[in-house]
């Protein structure tokens, strides 16, 4: 007789009138609000915009979600396309069944889009994201607890899991390993130190991603190994097993040439709202539209402004000394002359005289010369 055990839900979805709430697509929704609210935090104290990683995450979720069922279902493909399978089931998401793998490839695809229609540099927007991505994981998983799904081998451990028989899909009833709780702690532990090795080491150029792939892996292979759901086999091995190997050899390569190519952290995450920023506060010189995202025609446009004003104003500053000398030239001239204008007179007269004298010596050197 089992002591304690964590017990399973008793039903997965609670009927809100026609309308059903299911606890796995409720796990999936919040882990991927607590993501993005996570990776918004992240990119904004790299200097980036608010809002920038929702906006990119319009494309990465649904990207993601399709990709996790056709994992799922192309792995998986019995239960839809084998004997006596049902192929619409494929369509039935809430009813469990989203690869990681999947979800992560796909997802990638449609953060690279969100990020190229952006101008932001893909790596950049992964490193923001990863810690946010395991914890999000690590709330996810708890949908298999709703589903009663993805547990391990018997056990009678005091954290056993209690599942209920289900001769309709041939579950039998008993306490398993929870195998979804070690995954969910496991990437809580993921992204406490992808956050640290972060700080530590001031990680960039997609290397925090690489981080968080390769150690999430590295729980996934030992944690595949207690599950006794059915999957396919390749040399005795679970097939998650191998991609999970596949995936960890992939991210320390990336991380080392990477950091070999690139190192350190980049500097600009997001260039348009970045340098348009800086272009604003450098032309208004006043700091005040910090916060004001430009693009790039009305940084273009605002940078010219600020040089035409400049050139301006120094060709004012320029009129104005010549002015002043002019002024300041006639003001001498009128000091030193009588009130009647016959100093002027006098002293043309005897420039005149000193021209005609200086001209007469010339000449009498010259004949002198040729004599």
């Amino acid at each position: 007789m089992d002591l304690a055990f964590i017990p399973s839900p008793s039903v997965g979805v609670v009927h809100l009138g026609p309308i059903p709430l299911r606890g796995y697509a409720f796990c999936i929704i919040i882990g991927v609000f607590v993501g993005v609210w996570l990776g918004n935090r992240r990119w904004v104290q790299r200097g980036g915009r608010t809002g920038t990683v929702a906006d990119i995450a319009v494309w990465a979720v649904p990207f993601g979600l399709v990709g996790g069922r056709l994992y799922h279902v192309i792995t998986t493909y019995e239960p839809y396309f084998g004997k006596n399978g049902h192929p619409l089931d494929a369509f039935k998401v809430w009813q469990g069944g989203l690869g990681i793998w999947g979800a992560v490839a796909l997802g990638a695809l449609g953060a690279w889009i969100g990020c190229r229609r952006r101008g932001i540099p893909m790596p950049a927007y992964a490193d923001a994201l990863a810690p946010g991505l395991a914890i999000g994981q690590a709330i996810g998983r708890w949908g298999n607890w709703f589903n009663q799904e993805l547990y391990g081998k018997p056990t009678d451990l005091p954290w056993a899991l209690k599942i209920d028989p289900d001769p309709a899909i041939g579950r039998i009833g008993g306490t398993y390993h929870p195998t979804f709780l070690y995954e969910s702690l496991w990437c809580l532990g993921v992204a406490a130190l992808v956050i640290w090795a972060d700080k530590r080491f001031r990680l960039g150029h997609g290397r925090v991603f690489a981080l968080y792939v390769a150690a999430y892996c590295t729980g996934r292979a030992w944690i595949e190994y207690m599950r006794v759901d059915e999957a396919h086999h390749i040399l005795g091995m679970r097939l998650n097993v191998w991609t999970a190997l596949i995936v960890f050899v992939l991210a320390v390569v990336y991380m080392i040439v990477s950091s070999k190519k690139a190192p350190g952290r980049e500097e600009i995450v997001e260039p348009e709202w970045q340098l348009g920023e800086g272009a604003q506060n450098g032309a208004e010189g006043t700091g005040a539209g910090k916060g004001v995202k430009l693009d790039k025609a009305d940084t273009a446009e605002k940078v010219e402004k600020s040089e035409t004003s400049d050139k301006a104003e120094k060709i004012d500053k320029a009129d104005e000394g010549a002015d002043g000398d002019a002024e300041g030239s006639a003001a001498v001239g009128k000091k030193g002359a009588p009130a009647d204008g016959k100093g002027e007179d006098a002293t043309g007269a005897e420039r005149a005289d000193g021209s005609a004298s200086g001209s007469a010596k010339a000449a009498g050197s010259a004949g002198g010369a040729k004599s």
